[in-house]
Parts: C-alpha cells; sequence; structure tokens
C-alpha cells in the first residue's frame, strides 16, 4: 500500500484515469490518502476522511510514507480557517490555500507535508464547535458558485457544501447526498429540526440527489446556482427569486 499528501492548492478528483474525465470532488491542500492503484500518469486513492476514491494525477501529490500517514491519522485535525490565504515553505515559495484545507502537525504556525516544513499563520480551526456554529460556518461560502465536484469558495457543489461545513466545526459527513442521508437521526417533521440540521431532496425516480442546512424561521442554505438562502416547508425548497419550488423534500435528518 502506498500513501500521499496533497501538496497544492486543490486536485481534482476524477472517475476515471484520464484529464477528460468528470470530477467527482476535490482533493485539497494537506489532505491524505491511501493509493490504492496506479495507471500510467493517475493514481487512484481513497480520501482519509471520507474514504472517497477517484483518480489524481500523480505529478500533484507528494507521496507519504505509512509511517508519516498513520501519524497524521492519529493527530488532531487542524483545518484553515481564512476563505482565501496561504502556506510558506522552507524556500519561502508560498502556496494558495482555501477554508478547509487541512494543516498536518499544525503547532504555533508550523506545519509538516511528509518531510517539508511549511508555515501558516491565519485562523486555525481545530476543535469541535457547537452546533449553533454551523450556520456561522455556513454564510462564509454565500453566493459562492455551484460546480459539480466542488469543495471551495471558488467552486462548490451541494454536499461538498455540507461536508466542508460540518468539517470546519469538527463533524465528520460523508461526501455525496445519497452517503449523508444514511447518517444521522430521522426527524418527522419540520418542526422537530433545529438550525444545523440536513434537509434531503430527492428526484422523480426516488434517488437522493439534493441536500441543505436548516437555518431558523424556515428558511435553508444550499447550493443551487450558487450558496442560497431559500424558504423551506413540507413540500420542499421554495426558491425566493423564482417564487416556486425546486427541490423535493425527502427526510430532514439530525446528524449532531
Amino acid at each position: 500500500m502506498d500513501y500521499g499528501i496533497c501538496n497544492l492548492s486543490i486536485v481534482p478528483l476524477r472517475i476515471e484515469p484520464s484529464d477528460k474525465s468528470e470530477m467527482v470532488s476535490q482533493v485539497l491542500f494537506g489532505e491524505h490518502f491511501k493509493v490504492l492503484e496506479i495507471h500510467k500518469k493517475w493514481s487512484k486513492i481513497s480520501i482519509a476522511f471520507d474514504n472517497y476514491e477517484g483518480w489524481v494525477d500523480t505529478n500533484q501529490y507528494l507521496k507519504l510514507s505509512e509511517q508519516n500517514f498513520f501519524e497524521i491519522e492519529q493527530s488532531n485535525m487542524a483545518l484553515a480557517g481564512e476563505l482565501i490565504d496561504f502556506v510558506t515553505d522552507v524556500k519561502e515559495s508560498f502556496f494558495t490555500i482555501t477554508i478547509g484545507a487541512s494543516l498536518p502537525f499544525y503547532h504555533e504556525s508550523t506545519l509538516k507535508l511528509g518531510l517539508i516544513n511549511y508555515r501558516y499563520e491565519g485562523q486555525v480551526f481545530s476543535e469541535k464547535l457547537p452546533k449553533e456554529a454551523l450556520i456561522e460556518m455556513s454564510v462564509k461560502f454565500l453566493n459562492a458558485p455551484y460546480l459539480w465536484g466542488g469543495k471551495t469558495p471558488f467552486g462548490i457543489d451541494c454536499s461538498g457544501f455540507t461536508q466542508m461545513v460540518y468539517k470546519l466545526c469538527g463533524y465528520k459527513l460523508l461526501r455525496d447526498a445519497g452517503q449523508q442521508a444514511t447518517q444521522g437521526e430521522v426527524l418527522s417533521f419540520i418542526e422537530e429540526s433545529e438550525p444545523g440540521d440536513l434537509a434531503f431532496f430527492d428526484n422523480e425516480e426516488g434517488v437522493i440527489v439534493h441536500v441543505g442546512i436548516i437555518m431558523k424561521d424556515n428558511y435553508i442554505i444550499h447550493a443551487h446556482g450558487k450558496i442560497r438562502i431559500d424558504r423551506i416547508d413540507h413540500s420542499g425548497i421554495f426558491n425566493v427569486d423564482t417564487q416556486r419550488h425546486t427541490h423535493k423534500l425527502r427526510v430532514i435528518k439530525k446528524i449532531i
């Protein structure tokens, strides 16, 4: 088994080993993973945080020793808290990072990727935050454009949004909306929900295709064209701009 860690700002995670293949997610700076298979210039990986699999360009990550990988696994998770910032290496080269980037072995502004030391001086999230912090964290992404497979303020999809908000507050969600819907406790009515709970929506075939974060007073923040705030009722999401329902409610779940 080989291991790796992302040392670039954002690396696309593709469904097949090709530059033309669909991007299903992204690997952010500092995220570590197992390398499951190598095919020409491509590596099939499993991200340690959520076990999500896909293909990345082998030139876009650093190799890790097995010892380094498991040291990261056992260390406390620290995440960049600034929307956009940078880290510098020992040669004073800087690398742009986004909110939610991982900071392995972070201590007093220093971190380490493999054998290379980096420095980061921005805000850091490293502890579990109370449930009410989920809403405050979610609005940091407000107006970020929708991007299938995206996980950053430059482009993000519905489940990438919910996963990153929860991750920044210290909680684990799986990557896709359908996977996230298997977590937590089912609530019978909207009235039982609290800000920070997740609402899931399905298509005509009954497949869960969308997720958003419940806010107070029957509002929801979610990714639809961009990260936006709309109304939610028993039927689903009511778009405040078009004045029509856009997503059919399937279930509401309490994760925390």
